[in-house]
């Protein structure tokens, strides 16, 4: 089933009798589910020498707001509605639809969708928005679009990286499947560096994946080598400590042997002792008198 069908199918609208109305442009607000984020300056000055010329020759859809003094909510044809204020129209030709703002935001994205207007992020954000917004699963986007719900996850699934990378992708133009291979990084700062690289040289989609698989590993290695270095570093500062300790103990342990030589001399002992420190280690010889005149009266 084309797309096309899916949207006949969709609204069921009484096409016979549609009725194409001039109505203010003034009175129409934009469509705040628009799914179309960019719209290029000089297509839309070209459309608007064209309108000069030849007038609309599309008519735009809206939906009626139903209030006191009619005003209307676009449906679809917002570059054409842009580009007939720049070409100074006041008003314009229009199809008025009697349509709930759930169905007015899926009529637009499907629009969209039919004239291969949107960019693959805007038709993911499209998708999204019909899910948060109006609670649609994705298999219900799947029928009303006529794509697969496994193509719908997979659009959406793309909306998984950061602002500046999905800024990037669009403005250089990069395809889905750049876009989807850098799913793969999950590190944002490797991501900048490997689209920037990617931008630059221009790669291919091959080129583009092999290029990400090179990264990958060579980042998984300076991760590890990051990992090792710290835990080397972590072991000298602990052995520094334990070294440390020890060192500690044993000027505990000579203050206390000199503690216990001065003890025995105050009991009248006539006791001698050195101390040498040899390098790696201290040495102590205490002399203590056998003969009774050892003792002190």
């Amino acid at each position: 089933m084309t797309d096309g069908n899916n949207a006949k199918k969709l609204y069921s609208y009484s096409m016979r009798d549609e009725l194409i109305v001039e109505i203010p442009i003034e009175r129409i607000r934009a469509n705040p589910l628009q799914p179309r984020k960019e719209f290029a300056k000089t297509s839309l000055y070209d459309l608007a020498n064209s309108i000069k010329q030849h007038g609309v020759l599309q008519p735009i859809t809206v939906r009626c707001m139903g209030e006191m003094i009619p005003t209307y909510e676009l449906v679809s044809g917002e570059r054409r509605l842009r580009a007939a204020k720049i070409a100074g129209l006041t008003t314009i030709p229009a199809i008025i639809y009697n349509i709930s703002e759930n169905d007015s935001a899926i009529f637009a994205l499907v629009e969209n969708l039919q004239r291969e207007n949107l960019s693959f992020i805007e038709e993911a954000e499209g998708y999204l928005c019909l899910i948060m917004e109006y609670g649609l699963t994705q298999e219900e986007i799947a029928r009303k679009v006529g794509k697969s719900q496994s193509a719908i996850a997979n659009k959406i699934r793309l909306l998984k990286l950061p602002p500046m990378i999905k800024k990037i992708i669009c403005s250089y133009g990069l395809s889905e499947r750049h876009a989807r291979a850098l799913l793969k990084v999950q590190d944002e700062k490797l991501q900048l560096k490997i689209i920037k690289t990617v931008c630059d040289m221009r790669y291919s989609v091959q080129e583009t994946e092999k290029y990400i698989n090179e990264m990958l590993i060579k980042n998984a290695i300076d991760l590890e080598n990051q990992a090792e270095s710290q835990n080397n570093q972590k072991t000298v500062i602990s052995e520094k400590k334990s070294k440390q300790s020890i060192l500690k103990d044993i000027k505990l342990f000579v203050g206390k042997i000199r503690e216990l030589i001065t003890d025995v001399k105050k009991d009248g002992v006539e006791i001698k002792a050195a101390q040498f420190d040899r390098g790696e280690f201290f040495e102590f010889v205490v002399r203590i008198p056998k003969k009774e005149n050892g003792l002190t009266k």
